[in-house]
């Protein structure tokens, strides 16, 4: 549920436990605890946790996350993966649907980028290094119809899903990530693999990325349905509709 001032944030099957949907009030409350927490340290930061955890069991790790990231996950808990068995699939308006392990993805041409995290609740992390895949490259390997006019990717969490315009999805600085400052991504990071849309809030970035579905229209993500912006241009949007939310 981040953003990007110009920078960030399966095959297997997941073993989660799903929490409640959060909706964007409690995004709000977190804002505002969060601008506390960096007034008054560890006891604001802590206070946030205990508010999070009990309005949303699938946020209870907001606070702190490691090297000046807060950590978000929309279930209770990180889904489990098995490396060897990892899969990105790529299929919907393609000619040749892809099921690409880690071993794959490092055969493809490789693209590194460093770019600010920024998320939408008002946190960011600069000059964050990231490398892996051009978006568009995989789309490339795939065959994707270029008159498509949409990108779904799914997450191996069984609950996050997001979604990019087909021109959008073809832009320089949209990443198939693996490593992240020069390592490879951990799992609140991601891990395996994860998407990065550099120029949008975090929320766009989605985590543990398992399936790209190429479409012709765009479906609205997670986090669009509880109220935020479809096109979440950092400098352009605050990240949310005007719609209230239920």
């Amino acid at each position: 549920m981040c953003s990007h001032r110009s920078v960030d944030e399966q095959g297997p099957t997941p073993r989660v436990a799903q929490g409640a949907p959060v909706g964007r009030r409690i995004v709000l409350a977190m804002v505002g605890l969060g601008a506390l927490g960096i007034v008054f340290g560890r006891t604001a930061s802590q206070a946030v946790n205990s508010t999070v955890a009990t309005a949303a069991p699938g946020l209870s790790g907001v606070l702190p996350g490691t090297g000046g990231f807060r950590i978000y996950t929309v279930i209770n808990g990180y889904p489990e993966y098995n490396a060897e068995k990892y899969r990105l699939t790529v299929t919907g308006l393609v000619s040749t649907p892809l099921s690409l392990s880690l071993a794959d993805l490092g055969d493809l041409p490789q693209t590194g980028m460093t770019k600010d995290f920024q998320c939408v609740t008002g946190w960011r992390v600069d000059d964050v290094p990231w490398s892996g895949v051009l978006l568009s490259d995989v789309l490339t390997a795939a065959g994707a119809d270029p008159s498509a006019g949409a990108l779904r990717f799914i997450s191996f969490d069984g609950a996050y899903t997001e979604s990019l315009t087909m021109e959008q999805g073809l832009r320089p600085d949209v990443l198939v990530a693996t490593t992240m400052f020069g390592k490879p991504l951990t799992l609140e990071h991601g891990a395996p693999v994860r998407l990065y849309v550099a120029p949008m809030y975090g929320y766009k970035s989605l985590k543990w990325l398992s399936g790209i579905e190429v479409g012709k229209t765009v479906v609205p993500g997670y986090w669009e349905e509880r109220g935020y912006s479809v096109d979440a241009w950092v400098g352009s949007s605050n990240g949310m509709t005007d719609e209230p939310i239920a």
